[in-house]
């Protein structure tokens, strides 16, 4: 009787032994097929050069715009460090004041997009990003009816060129861009843009800044991007 008692006690620790030990290397082969595959990507992984449309229809139908070209470096499908630089251009006059604006510059921005989609390697890209920009410029202000003194009633020439100006300012991005076909890929961008510092003339700031627009201390803006990835 006390044999037959200590073979069941026997049975029942080894039973307990196999379904404890099952599970761990149950676990074990998971935690084996569930390895990492490493990123083979390079750090370096291409270069690209793009143009803007909007800016140039904004120029082709507008009293002001920029042409603007950019290079980016890919850096493993995740960092994109870009230069961006452009020339922008004014023909405007105000309505109300008569007053006519009149600049063309170059100017260049500089920073980084982050490609933000967990599939990194994907056709599409999904960014936010950041630039800074700067541009020194000369600009003219004039008005053909002149300026008319409240007091007297005369009317005053009102006319300035050459006037100079510095600007610098930030801009926060976020954007997407596809493949099409081969090397190309089309791309679109909205843009928070915000002054730090500006110099201009004793007449007036300009009414436009190149690369920023319309002269105030924040904008939005956008930019469609055809791009070719080498």
């Amino acid at each position: 009787m006390i044999r037959t008692k200590n073979i069941s006690i026997c049975i029942c620790a080894l039973t307990i032994s196999l379904l404890t030990v099952v599970p761990l290397n149950a676990n074990a082969q998971r935690k084996q097929t569930a390895t990492v595959v490493k990123d083979t990507i390079p750090l370096f992984h291409g270069v690209a050069v793009s143009v803007d449309a909007v800016g140039a229809f904004q120029r082709w139908f507008g009293s002001y715009g920029q042409y603007e070209a950019a290079a980016r470096i890919n850096l493993k499908d995740r960092y994109f460090p870009v230069v961006e630089l452009g020339i922008g251009t004014a023909n405007h006059e105000d309505e109300v004041t008569t007053i006519r604006y009149k600049a063309t510059a170059p100017y260049g921005r500089i920073g980084c997009d982050f490609n933000v989609l967990k599939n990194k390697h994907d056709i599409y890209r999904v960014y936010i990003g950041f630039r800074y920009g700067f541009t020194s410029f000369k600009y003219d202000i004039s008005s053909a009816a002149g300026i008319k003194d409240p007091i007297y009633k005369t009317i005053s020439e009102y006319e300035g060129k050459g006037l100079k100006s510095n600007f610098h300012w930030g801009e926060f991005l976020v954007g997407v861009d596809a493949k099409i076909y081969g090397p190309l890929r089309f791309g679109w961008s909205v843009r928070y843009r915000n002054r730090f510092k500006q110099t201009h003339g004793d007449m007036g700031q300009s009414w436009y800044v190149p690369g920023f627009g319309v002269n105030k201390s924040s904008a939005l803006g956008a930019t469609f991007n055809i791009i070719f990835e080498l």
